[in-house]
């Protein structure tokens, strides 16, 4: 088990607010988080985040290679030491919203998973960046605030529901799996956080005609929770429609023009994101 005290003494290191530095200490929840995950040799792993490398070594105890993304080079150091008994670890010293992360698998035959305990200044943006770009994972394991766990899993009509649940819920099953108390990290957040699984199905995402599209309205309809859905769409300069054919796409849908992004289910933000592909001659895109 890593000593977290003495390996921040060692290289001198102070955690950044900023970049979100909270570092997991409980090797009970970092095994249950690979318990998770279902690790094997076959597997391919990336992990965004890891810190001094407590839960890259837990996976590349199992996994049959581990890619893991730091963008802070002041940790590489430490990084480095503590995955050092393994010839099965890579650490990529990027952000992982400048990285082309199908690359970082493309000559794997096996299978490939996301496990993260995400930094949570940029939970969500991860979290699409997998979903928006077809990145072929069986499953993805993250720890996020308790919060954010909460909006993955709304249902519409709720306060919480959003952009990111209709995304999240799009690509396949959310379930959270446990909680893990603040007290498990070095330093200490403010909130508590909890490990959801999400596992891609193509339930929904093989019936979008253009995945682009899709995420383009997800994203106009929640820009302005106040807006109507109507003025969303039509006021959205990746569609430029008119609010005649706006309104005349929801009433196909009979949606009232009245109703706003948080009453539509994901079934719905589909049929709407196919019609826009169809009007818009943008069929292609996957």
């Amino acid at each position: 088990m890593i000593n977290t005290n003495e390996i921040l003494k060692k290289y001198n290191i102070r955690l950044s607010k900023q970049l979100g530095q909270n570092f997991l200490t409980d090797i009970n929840i970092i095994r249950k988080i690979v318990d998770a995950a279902e690790i094997n040799g076959n597997d391919f792993v990336i992990e965004v985040g890891p810190g001094i490398g407590a839960l890259t070594v837990a996976l590349a105890g199992r996994a049959g290679k581990v890619a893991a993304v730091e963008i802070d080079r002041r940790i590489i150091p430490a990084l480095e030491e503590t995955t050092g008994g393994f010839n099965n670890v890579t650490i990529i010293n990027k952000d992982i919203l400048k990285t082309d992360i199908r690359s970082l698998a493309a000559d794997w035959d096996g299978t490939v998973k996301v496990v993260s305990n995400l930094p949570y200044y940029i939970t969500t943006p991860v979290i699409m960046l997998f979903l928006e770009s077809d990145f072929p994972a069986e499953r993805m394991i993250f720890m996020v605030q308790k919060e954010v766990a909460v909006r993955m899993t709304s249902k519409p009509g709720s306060k919480d529901y959003g952009a990111l649940s209709v995304g999240v819920q799009a690509a396949g099953d959310i379930k959270v799996l446990f909680t893990v108390s603040r007290q498990c990290f070095i330093p200490k957040p403010e909130v508590d956080s909890a490990v959801v699984r999400i596992t891609p199905n193509g339930k929904y995402l093989n019936s979008i005609i253009n995945k682009n599209i899709f995420f383009q309205c997800v994203r106009a309809a929640f820009s302005k929770r106040r807006k109507t859905l109507l003025n969303a769409i039509s006021g959205s300069n990746d569609f430029e429609l008119k609010k005649e054919e706006a309104r005349i796409m929801l009433a196909s849908l009979n949606l009232d023009d009245n109703v706003r992004g948080e009453e539509l289910s994901v079934e719905q933000f589909i049929a709407l994101s196919n019609i826009v592909a169809n009007l818009t001659g943008h069929i292609e895109a996957r």
